[in-house]
């Protein structure tokens, strides 16, 4: 019905009843090491999307899905972490807008602000929460410097 869209079917390993064991993992310096999610030691990072999703330098990322809202679902966890990198890596200089639905939800909550952190939270909205991710490849001096969250 929409031949001017493309979309990709996404395996999700993890699973709602894994999200307080992957926060802390989250936590560890092979998840706050900047980077391209693909080469990412971190297990929070998806991985196995084509190259294209990873060497675009998005401008917006809506976070709405796997399904996520029982235990054994797979969950947003790898989806909000990996929309983080992916705006952290672009190369364009710039920002990305990411935004996360159901942030009404334990996972969705503590997820997006961790991973996409309240210092670049912009707005929320009902169960609609925005934040706005500068590039961290800006060529700056400060660049290997500057924390994960602010």
């Amino acid at each position: 019905r929409f031949p001017m869209l493309e979309s990709y079917h996404v395996t999700y390993d993890s699973k709602v009843n894994q999200a307080e064991n992957l926060i802390e993992v989250g936590k560890g310096p092979e998840c706050t090491a900047v980077g391209d999610p693909r080469y990412s030691m971190c297990q929070l990072a998806l991985k196995g999307l084509p190259a294209e999703i990873y060497e675009t330098s998005w401008d917006l990322i809506m976070v709405d899905a796997p399904t996520g809202y029982y235990d054994e679902a797979p969950g947003r966890m790898t989806a909000i972490y990996t929309a983080g990198m992916m705006a952290r890596n672009r190369k364009r200089a710039g920002e990305t807008d990411v935004f996360v639905h159901d942030v009404n939800r334990e996972v969705e909550d503590k997820f997006s602000k961790a991973f996409l952190c309240e210092g670049y939270m912009k707005k929320q909205e009902g169960r609609l929460r925005h934040f706005v991710i500068p590039t961290y490849r800006d060529g700056s001096d400060s660049e290997s410097n500057r924390p994960f969250c602010p």
